[in-house]
C-alpha cells in the first residue's frame, strides 16, 4: 500500500513540474524535452551502472574518467555498443554535463547538442544500419528553439529548470530500481500529455487498462510467445504490456512495431529503451504500414495488437496495385478510401500465425456500415476468422467519448461460432475519464475462456446466424440487454389508487363542509 502511496506522490510531483516548467510552450510540444531530458538521464545511468559493474571496492567509476582516457580505448568502444547499442563519453553523461551547467549555463545549448549529436553517432559504423536504434532519437529534443525562449540566456536558463528538476526526479538509480520507475514515469507522463492535449495526444496513447487487456487477450493464456507486434504502435506502450503480461524475456524474438508519425515512431523507441529492452529485442519501424509494411521478411507473429487510427484516409481503390496485394486480395475488395479502418484488420490478420491471436480496438462503425465493409466481414466470418466481438464501456480513450469495442481473430478455431461479450458496463470512472479495472478485465477474460452463454454479458452465435443477420456484428444485435426497469405489481397499484381516490374523497367533503361553516359566518 505504501509502494502505491510513493507511486502516486511521485506521479503529482513529476507532472507539477513538467506542467510548471512549459510555460508558454503547449503541453504537448513541450513532452518531448521533458521525456527526452528523462531518457538521457536513463540511458546514462543506465551505462555508468553497466561500466561500474566490476569495479572494485575504492575505484574510480567510470563517470569521473575523462573522454581523451576513454577515446584511447576504440575497441572497448565499439564493444559495448554491440552490447547497449549505444556509448556516451564520461564528460557527456547526464551527471556531469548537469554539475557544469550549474556553475556555467552560457554554452548550455551548444554543449547539449553536442552531446546528443556524439551520442546518436555512437553506433555508426559499428552496427547495420537497421540495428542503430538510438539514430535519431533526439531529433525532436531542439535545444535551440526559439518555444524555449526568445534569447540564448532565457533557452539556457529553461534548459538547466529541466536538467535539475529531472535530476531531481526520484527514480533512484538504474541499478536499484531495476528500471521499473523510469518506465512506470514515462508511461504515467506520457498518459497525462495525451490526456491535456485531448484527441491530438489520444491519437498516439492508448490507456494502459486497454492496453493491458488486449495484451492479455493476445497472448490467450501462454505462457510465452515467439514475436509479438502493433501495426499502428503509438508510443509503444501497447507493445509493452507484452513485457508486463508474459515478462520481456518471455517473448522469445522480440518486440516489433510500425509508426506513420516520426516524432511518435521515436517516442516508441525511447519507450523500449526505458523498459530496458535490449536494442535486438525490438524493432520500432517508421512508415505508412498499409501502403509500406516494414516487416515482411520477418511475419507471421504469434501475438498482435493495435488500435489503428479510426476512419482514417488511404488510397484504397485509387491505387489498382492495392486489390493485388496479398494482405487484401482475399476479400475481393478494399476497405473504402475514407475509412481504412478494415484495411489494418486485413492486413494484422495476414500476418498473424496459424496459432495465434490478434486483439484490435475497431470504430463501432466497421461492425455494421454496408459496402465494402459488409464484404470485408463477409469474408472475415466466412473464413472463420472472428473468434469474439467485445463492446467496450463508453469514455475510456483520450480525444473521444465514444465506446469502441474489440475484434478478436484467430486462424485456428475449434468451432464456427463467434463470441459477442457486452462489456459496457464494466468500468470504474478515473478522473475525467473511465477505466477497466482488473476485476472488469478478469470478467472479460473469463467468457473469452469458457465462450458460454451469459446472459446479457456474453453470446455465443453460430456464424451461419450472423451470416442470416446481414454479416453484423454488432454485439447489441446478438447479447440482450438487461431490462433494469423496476417490476410494477399492477394488482397492487390498482389497490394504492382506489384507496388514494376514496381518501381523496373524504378530504374533498370535509373541504367542503369547513368552507360551507365559513361562509355561512358561524
Amino acid at each position: 500500500m505504501s509502494q502505491n502511496i510513493e507511486r502516486a506522490e511521485l506521479h503529482r510531483a513529476l507532472w507539477k513540474i513538467a506542467n510548471d516548467l512549459r510555460g508558454s510552450v503547449d503541453g504537448w510540444d513541450f513532452k518531448q524535452y521533458v521525456l527526452g531530458i528523462m531518457f538521457y538521464r536513463f540511458i546514462s545511468e543506465n551505462l555508468t551502472d553497466y561500466l561500474d559493474s566490476d569495479l572494485a571496492e575504492g575505484e574510480s567509476g567510470y563517470a569521473s574518467m575523462s573522454n581523451v582516457d576513454v577515446a584511447a580505448n576504440p575497441e572497448e568502444i565499439q564493444d559495448v555498443v554491440r552490447e547497449k547499442g549505444f556509448f556516451i563519453l564520461p564528460e557527456h553523461l547526464f551527471e556531469n554535463v548537469r554539475a557544469r551547467a550549474n556553475l556555467n549555463n552560457e554554452n548550455l545549448n551548444e554543449e547539449l547538442q553536442e552531446v546528443f549529436r556524439s551520442i546518436e553517432a555512437s553506433a555508426t559504423g559499428v552496427l547495420l544500419e537497421e540495428d542503430n536504434k538510438i539514430r535519431g532519437l533526439f531529433d525532436d529534443l531542439d535545444v535551440n528553439s526559439n518555444k524555449l525562449g526568445s534569447t540564448v540566456s532565457k533557452r539556457n536558463g529553461l534548459l538547466l529548470k529541466l536538467l535539475n528538476e529531472v535530476g531531481n526526479f526520484k527514480l533512484g538509480r538504474y541499478a536499484e530500481s531495476h528500471n521499473d520507475t523510469f518506465g512506470d514515469a514515462y508511461e504515467y507522463l506520457m498518459g497525462m500529455y495525451a490526456s491535456s492535449a485531448g484527441k491530438s495526444g489520444g491519437e498516439y496513447y492508448t490507456p494502459q487498462s486497454v492496453s493491458e487487456l488486449l495484451a492479455h487477450i493476445a497472448v490467450d493464456g501462454k505462457k510465452t510467445v515467439n514475436k509479438v507486434y502493433d501495426p499502428a504502435c503509438g508510443s509503444g506502450g501497447m507493445l509493452l504490456k507484452f513485457a508486463k503480461v508474459l515478462g520481456k524475456e518471455n517473448v522469445k524474438e522480440g518486440f516489433f512495431g510500425q509508426e506513420i508519425n516520426l516524432t511518435t515512431r521515436n517516442l516508441a523507441v525511447i519507450n523500449m529503451f526505458l523498459h530496458d529492452l535490449n536494442f535486438e529485442k525490438f524493432d520500432i519501424a517508421h512508415g505508412d504500414t498499409l501502403l509500406d509494411p516494414v516487416h515482411t521478411d520477418i511475419e507471421p507473429f504469434e501475438a498482435i495488437v493495435s488500435n489503428p487510427p479510426y476512419s482514417v484516409k488511404w488510397e484504397g481503390d485509387a491505387n489498382p496495385l492495392l486489390i493485388n496485394d496479398p494482405r487484401f486480395a482475399p476479400a475481393g475488395v478494399l476497405a473504402p478510401k475514407s475509412k481504412a479502418d478494415l484495411a489494418f484488420t486485413m492486413h494484422i490478420l495476414h500476418w498473424l500465425a496459424e496459432n495465434g491471436t490478434a486483439a484490435i480496438v475497431e470504430f463501432p462503425g466497421v461492425l455494421y456500415r454496408g459496402g465494402a465493409e459488409a464484404k470485408i466481414r463477409k469474408y472475415l466470418i466466412d473464413g472463420n476468422y472472428v473468434s469474439a466481438v467485445i463492446q467496450l464501456p463508453p469514455d475510456l480513450f483520450f480525444g473521444t467519448t465514444i465506446g469502441t469495442c474489440i475484434i478478436v481473430l484467430k486462424k485456428s478455431k475449434k468451432d464456427n461460432k463467434t463470441l459477442f461479450v457486452d462489456a459496457s458496463a464494466l468500468f470504474e470512472r478515473s478522473g475525467n475519464k473511465n477505466t477497466i479495472t482488473e476485476v472488469h478485465r478478469a470478467k472479460i477474460l473469463g467468457a473469452l475462456a469458457q465462450r458460454e452463454d451469459d446472459a446479457h454479458f456474453a453470446q455465443l452465435v453460430d456464424n451461419s446466424t450472423i451470416a442470416e443477420n446481414d454479416y453484423n456484428l454488432s454485439v447489441s444485435s446478438y447479447v440482450e440487454a438487461e431490462d433494469t426497469r423496476e417490476v410494477v405489481d399492477i394488482v397492487a397499484l390498482n389497490a394504492e389508487i382506489e384507496q388514494i381516490v376514496a381518501r381523496q374523497a373524504v378530504l374533498r367533503t370535509e373541504i367542503d363542509a369547513i368552507v360551507a361553516e365559513l361562509e355561512s359566518g358561524k
